[in-house]
């Protein structure tokens, strides 16, 4: 008589994939108060006598902090695919952490002249570098504990904690700027994020202690330690994986910073549009971006990575510039463009570590991603307020969407050489 076949319900290891996502929770509320906060602490930091050139020096130390992101992610790459996935994600949130608390409490510039900014740059570059690590090794350790059949699922928690945090940092911007003046943001305001990121940061640091190490990375350690040259190993050996991770890295960078970054300012700026509407929307979209992960994700696991990022790569080419006519005065116009963007958007962020991690063998895989992704975002991400604003000194500025096109149309084309790994083992 034949036994009652019994299926055990999978059950999500949530303590698991929440600590190995906060440190890119509190990576990414960093770098979205810095830039939410710059006009306030540029003229505290640097000489207050020329306003312009301080907040642009701010800026410039934001920028640059971007190409110091390949360089933390060779590194921490490497000593991830060396020493461990879980060691290295502790290294990267207390980089992180201690950045955030060093601009917490950074003397004013009449207080030590120089040595402020040069405090400052010193804390942002390491807060590059951890960033540039962490999005690497969060994204390998996320593809390595996952069961086959479910590494989209688990790979959507990657974005759950970026987009959360994002909104987090939003609305603490929002709250801060209506209970305090302008003056109190200047003298004092601006630090009480800075320091808040600080301690999200050691709670980070605590969820993660106990996490397990991966068994592909305790299997292929060794194989790991005999690579001489690993970088020159990637172009060598994997030059497809390399070109195809730069093909649609590029797409996704530019989506960011578009819609979590540029809009903002365009809009209010150069469209007219309220301030209040503007952000109304934007937290919507980011709360609808959130929520869409998880199901996102459990799609890819069904019916393919390709079929969800080429959906995503040729509508966000048709659909940018059209959208952008619509930026401007008026709640409904900007929730369309917000929700639009960031909902095409989520077929990419929700299986992103897992798309990443399927390019490369487990002993490359943490220097792989952290090098070549960490590139990209430096070049196409680094330069894009950069773009932007050179563009609209010139009167061209909605030629920015049209770049944004051109960036989607070459991530199509790089989307349709990947094959489909949906259910596969990872190499």
């Amino acid at each position: 008589m034949s036994q009652p076949v019994t299926t055990e319900r999978h059950r999500l290891p949530v303590r698991t994939l929440v600590a190995a996502s906060i440190g890119n929770a509190v990576e990414w509320y960093d770098w979205t108060i810095y830039a939410t906060f710059s006009i306030y602490f540029a003229t505290q930091i640097f000489p207050s006598g020329n306003p312009t050139a301080a907040l642009l020096s701010t800026l410039a130390t934001y920028a640059l902090a971007f190409f110091f992101r390949p360089l933390g992610g060779f590194l921490l790459g490497r000593f991830a695919d060396l020493r461990g996935r879980r060691t290295a994600m502790l290294v990267t949130i207390l980089l992180m952490a201690g950045g955030s608390f060093v601009i917490g409490i950074l003397p004013t510039f009449d207080m030590v002249g120089w040595l402020a900014p040069a405090l400052l740059l010193l804390a942002r570059i390491a807060q590059g570098m951890s960033l540039g690590g962490e999005v690497s090794n969060a994204s390998a350790y996320l593809a390595e504990i996952a069961p086959a059949e479910r590494r989209g699922r688990y790979s959507s928690f990657f974005y759950i904690s970026t987009g959360s945090a994002v909104l987090i940092a939003s609305l603490l911007g929002a709250l801060l700027s209506s209970t305090l003046t302008e003056e109190q943001l200047g003298s004092w305001g601006w630090r009480v994020p800075f320091l808040i990121g600080g301690v999200l940061g050691l709670l980070g640091m605590w969820m993660r202690r106990s996490m397990a190490e991966t068994e592909q990375f305790e299997q292929n350690k060794e194989a790991a330690a005999k690579i001489k040259s690993p970088l020159m190993l990637t172009l060598r050996e994997h030059p497809k994986a390399v070109m195809q991770l730069v093909g649609f890295s590029l797409l996704s960078t530019l989506c960011y910073y578009t819609f979590f970054s540029a809009l903002t300012p365009f809009a209010t700026k150069s469209r007219g549009a309220d301030p209040s509407e503007v952000f109304l929307a934007l937290s919507i979209a980011t709360a609808a971006f959130v929520l869409l992960q998880y199901p996102m994700g459990a799609a890819a696991d069904r019916f393919g990575r390709k079929p969800q990022l080429l959906i995503w790569s040729a509508a966000t080419a048709i659909l940018i510039v059209p959208l952008s006519a619509l930026i401007g005065p008026g709640f409904g116009n900007m929730l369309v463009v917000f929700g639009v963007g960031l909902v095409l958007y989520t077929a990419m962020t929700s299986i992103a570590p897992a798309i990443m991690s399927e390019l490369f063998p487990t002993e490359v895989r943490g220097l792989g991603i952290g090098a070549w992704y960490n590139l990209t975002v430096a070049i196409f991400g680094g330069t894009a307020p950069l773009v932007i604003s050179a563009l609209g000194t010139a009167g061209l500025s909605n030629l920015f969407f049209v770049y944004v096109a051109v960036g989607a149309a070459i991530a199509f084309f790089a989307i349709l050489s990947l094959p489909e790994t949906k259910g596969s083992v990872l190499r």
